[in-house]
């Protein structure tokens, strides 16, 4: 339950107030608290340079530049003991900062330690696969390539894993409308009738949310049922009784059921 504030003397508050909710910003502790964050740290900055390196959320987070990410990748595998990759995808900034963000994810079972490395790179700009190192690289780098459109170079099968092959941009950027846009409200029509139908059959509701009154093939008015696929012009016209349950209720204070008693 939200807590009551008085408002007695409403010239006590404040004139200017937030009127969105602001997340808090996660505090970043420094690699150095960690012994284990810290000779981690350490060997990275050996083999690449760190433009950045934190503990955030319990966890090691290190910044590298996008050229250089299998080498430091290699170094957290072999030299680090992360043996696990569980994670690898991207976050659309185009619109504040003109980059992706592309993280990595990894684990280390012996010391049960987590660690994350970050890098940025531009638009049209690619990543190297990290595939020879982590073979779970196959499956996420395809769906990093389908739904953002970064292209992952020397990928050994670089083509959309959800998406069809034709399909026009790329779902998870920020700049695609949440219902689709027109070649997605047209594809089912146009890839099974073709273009000439589209006059015939309109364009496909990408609106889950959305139930049309007077489609009498998909949906049923209480009160107001028609025959499948009738005129819809019958919806308005047509007035069906409700018949409720005559059955009586239980009365469970009465008669053999004495549940109550063996609740208490």
């Amino acid at each position: 339950m939200r807590r009551y504030t008085p408002k007695d003397n409403v010239q006590k508050r404040a004139k200017y107030n937030d009127r969105y909710w602001v997340a808090p910003i996660i505090p970043r502790v420094d690699v150095s608290e960690d012994e284990h964050f810290a000779s981690v740290s350490k060997i990275i900055s050996e083999s690449v340079e760190l433009l950045d390196s934190y503990i955030e959320l319990g966890q090691l987070v290190l910044e590298i530049k996008p050229e250089q990410n299998i080498d430091a990748i290699t170094a957290l595998k072999e030299e680090c003991g992360y043996s696990v990759c569980s994670e690898l995808s991207a976050i659309d900034y185009l619109s504040q900062d003109g980059e992706f963000e592309i993280f990595y994810q990894f684990l280390n079972m012996t010391e049960r330690k987590r660690a994350r490395i970050i890098t940025r790179i531009k638009e049209n700009q690619s990543i190297e696969s990290i595939v020879p190192l982590y073979d779970m690289a196959k499956f996420a780098e395809r769906e990093m390539y389908d739904m953002f459109g970064i292209y992952v170079n020397n990928h050994p099968y670089l083509k959309r894993i959800i998406m069809p092959d034709d399909w026009e941009g790329h779902p998870l950027r920020k700049t695609y409308p949440l219902e689709g846009d027109e070649f997605a409200s047209w594809y089912e029509v146009d890839k099974i009738f073709g273009k000439e139908y589209r006059d015939i059959i309109g364009p496909e509701n990408r609106d889950p949310a959305r139930v049309d009154r007077y489609d009498t093939q998909r949906f049923a008015r209480v009160g107001k049922e028609v025959p499948f696929g009738a005129d819809p012009s019958l919806v308005d016209t047509t007035e069906t009784p409700i018949e409720y349950s005559s059955a009586p209720l239980s009365d469970y204070n009465k008669g053999p059921h004495k549940t109550l008693d063996k609740r208490k």
